[in-house]
């Protein structure tokens, strides 16, 4: 019979306030959706990180003045080198034929290019990608290479611009969570205002502190349980019509992993639905215990 009533009590509050529900509901909806995408975001780049670093080659291209002596000693050195997984040498004309597959839609830029002017060069894939700039400063000084090339910089600085829009997502989610959390107390605080009576004819038959305020504290739970599946509806919804979408626009060759139904339903919606509550509720009783004094 009590927990029917602390139920019921909780349920009246919700519909009483309705307006203040729906705006707290759609407040933490759109915060916890915020920090979903940033986690996801953020298990997606240490992913991509991982798989395109594995990806990366260092390219030593050779001046047009080297000499065969010097092709040689400088294939033997990485074929020996114990960083060294595998060396490819390109000829101008293979330079030329990939160059053509790289910009053929660039007609105009293949036509104006001539194969006597890409170099020749080898291809190095190293057995830890991250000595990179080791073997950079070590043949860029050997006799006939031109420039060596490590692929590295750039890679940094596609994800210098993801990390940048992972945190912004994850400090508008702090900016927006922060506004649910003042949102929960003031409807905590407009809810035991005007039911003050019934709380004080509750307290005079010797209902306990935690008998009052357990029906708000369960309002706030309940409003932020449901924010968690609004925003769990919100993360799927983007899935389908924004991320693989695009992903499927950039094509199978594409070494950025998709977002997986589990990753979303199995692990970020149970994690969303236990912060939500858990802040919801808290932030229910703190208010409830400093503020209100119910």
């Amino acid at each position: 019979m009590r927990a029917k009533f602390v139920l019921t009590e909780a349920a009246t509050g919700l519909w009483r306030n309705v307006t203040m529900t729906i705006a707290l509901i759609l407040t933490t909806a759109i915060s916890l959706a915020l920090l979903g995408a940033g986690g996801l975001l953020y298990a997606g780049v240490a992913k991509t990180k991982d798989l395109l670093y594995a990806q990366v080659e260092v390219s030593i291209f050779l001046n047009a003045a080297v000499t065969a002596d010097q092709k040689t000693a400088l294939q033997t050195k990485l074929e020996g080198d114990p960083e060294v997984q595998k060396v490819t040498y390109e000829s101008k004309d293979e330079a030329y034929k990939r160059f053509k597959e790289l910009f053929k839609d660039s007609p105009d830029l293949v036509e104006n290019t001539k194969p006597e002017s890409l170099p020749e060069s080898f291809r190095v894939k190293l057995k830890n990608p991250n000595q990179a700039n080791t073997v950079d400063a070590e043949y860029k000084t050997q006799p006939g290479v031109d420039v060596v090339s490590t692929q590295e910089e750039l890679v940094g600085r596609l994800f210098d611009a993801i990390d940048a829009v992972k945190n912004t997502a994850l400090a508008v989610s702090l900016f927006a969570g922060l506004a649910a959390l003042l949102l929960i107390g003031n409807t905590i605080q407009v809810a035991a205002y005007s039911r003050r009576r019934e709380v004080s004819i509750m307290k005079l038959v010797g209902a306990s502190n935690w008998y009052v305020r357990l029906p708000f504290i369960l309002e706030a739970a309940v409003a932020g349980l449901i924010g968690a599946i609004f925003a769990t509806a919100f993360l799927s919804i983007a899935k389908v019509t924004v991320i693989d979408g695009a992903l499927s626009a950039l094509g199978q060759d594409t070494v950025v992993p998709s977002i997986g139904w589990s990753a979303i339903l199995l692990i970020t919606a149970p994690l969303l639905a236990l912060v939500s509550v858990l802040t919801a509720g808290i932030t229910g009783w703190i208010t409830l215990r400093f503020y209100v004094k119910v």
